[in-house]
């Protein structure tokens, strides 16, 4: 039914394949895929994997979830008293408290956003590395610098906590105790939080693809934040952890979930924003709508994009998920498609044009710049977006967010056109480019 449509989006958008699953009545109604795992290579099949990225984050709630069920964990009790490999920091003469409730609904006040990943022959970090932030972590360390319960902001350290909290809590290895916990018992057998990927699982796995649609090096990068962004799994899996939250909230006899806990996972706990659905509050784990009927979460990895969607109430749901970088596009048409398809009430039916530059205005920006400074840097067009080359660095490559603005990879910087020039904006100060 869907087929055609993600083909031509797929082709559009520079995207070698994907792989979809719609679900109604506790049972999946629809699973197709289109394209290829690799440029040039096999095709999707159902049980092709997957990075889920950020969708990661909801199973590991779920885990989290399932050890407050049985009583060794307290969502409301500062998780310092639990830690025992790490703990939150001070900040200066104050010690935050920081609890598992805060932590889930992304509300604890914690720095670090997302994580890039590492090449395949990279030296990977230990969860306490990746906490404090040395080496061979990447990232800056996890810290408190917003009072906790008092807002939003998306933190996967917040999720990294939970994790090295559940490893110290059970004292048994993150990856173990998922399978233990979640995917064993809802039956998703071709999930696994399994980084790097074992080389008997690569011919089942898809290669990520950039912006281009060219293949990453190394097909793939590695995510040692494993409840962050850990999870390697299918569609169909994930349309079963979707169904196993709904069967929880339900009261069903093999529900893995008390109806209490399932509760709080779909009640809003903050308010938050999600491009896909109208979700736009956080339960725990989940984005969820106003009244907690309509829960998903998105996931975006180098190379790969994907989106689940679920309804409480109507038992119906779907999982897109895609292998590149220009997946956004795909998932979001998709989702238009499968909710006007099955009839779901209520899912936002006007589904906004991408606004991305053409050709034509790309290769305009190229050019030599200044910044009225001793700073110079060169812009080229590249696909949906701009390489950029400043003085003495190496090349950065700015993603298109619109025909006008442009992100820098994996850097707090952006560059905007305006009145037919260059803004660079970092660090809360604005640049006018000078054309050279």
């Amino acid at each position: 039914m869907l087929r055609g449509g993600i083909e031509a989006d797929l082709d559009e958008f520079g995207v070698p394949g994907a792989s979809w699953v719609v679900f109604e009545d506790d049972a999946v109604a629809e699973t197709g895929t289109a394209g290829v795992v690799e440029v040039a290579g096999g095709p999707v099949t159902p049980r092709t994997l997957f990075q889920a990225a950020s969708i990661s984050k909801p199973i590991a709630v779920l885990a989290m979830l399932r050890l407050v069920d049985r009583g060794l964990l307290d969502l409301d009790e500062d998780v310092n008293r639990k830690l025992t490999s790490w703990q939150v920091p001070p900040v200066g003469q104050w010690q935050p408290a920081v609890t598992l409730r805060q932590l889930a609904s992304h509300s604890a006040g914690l720095t670090v956003s997302g994580f890039p990943g590492y090449t395949r022959d990279a030296a990977l970090p230990a969860t306490t590395q990746i906490l404090d932030g040395v080496r061979p972590a990447t990232n800056i360390g996890v810290r408190v610098d917003l009072v906790p319960g008092t807002q939003f902001r998306y933190s996967g350290g917040g999720t990294t906590v939970i994790q090295q909290l559940l490893e110290d809590v059970t004292g048994t290895p993150f990856r173990e105790l998922m399978q233990d916990l979640v995917l064993q018992p809802l039956g998703m057998s071709d999930s696994d939080y399994a980084q790097p990927l074992p080389q008997e699982l690569h011919p089942t796995a898809a290669t990520g693809h950039d912006e281009a649609g060219r293949p990453l090096d190394g097909k793939w990068d590695v995510y040692p934040q494993l409840a962050a962004a850990g999870l390697w799994t299918t569609p169909t899996d994930l349309a079963k952890f979707a169904l196993g939250v709904q069967r929880a909230y339900a009261g069903a006899d093999d529900a893995v979930l008390s109806v209490e806990l399932a509760t709080e996972m779909l009640t809003p706990q903050i308010a938050a924003t999600s491009r896909i659905g109208g979700l736009n509050h956080l339960g725990l784990g989940l984005f969820l709508d106003d009244s907690g009927s309509r829960y998903g979460h998105s996931g975006g990895n180098a190379g790969f994009c994907c989106h689940m969607l679920a309804h409480r109430d109507t038992r119906q749901g779907a999982v897109v998920m895609t292998n590149g970088d220009g997946g956004t596009w795909v998932v979001l048409r998709a989702f238009a498609a499968i909710a006007s398809a099955y009839g779901w009430s209520g899912y936002p039916d006007e589904l906004e044009d991408p606004d991305l530059p053409t050709d034509d205005q790309l290769g305009a920006l190229a050019g030599s710049y200044s910044l009225g400074n001793a700073t110079t840097f060169v812009v080229e067009p590249v696909a949906r977006g701009l390489g950029v080359r400043f003085d003495r660095q190496p090349p950065l490559q700015f993603r298109a967010l619109s025909s006008e603005r442009f992100a820098g990879d994996g850097v707090d910087v952006q560059l905007e056109v305006r009145d037919g020039g260059l803004v660079l904006r970092q660090g809360g100060a604005e640049f006018v480019c000078v054309r050279e």
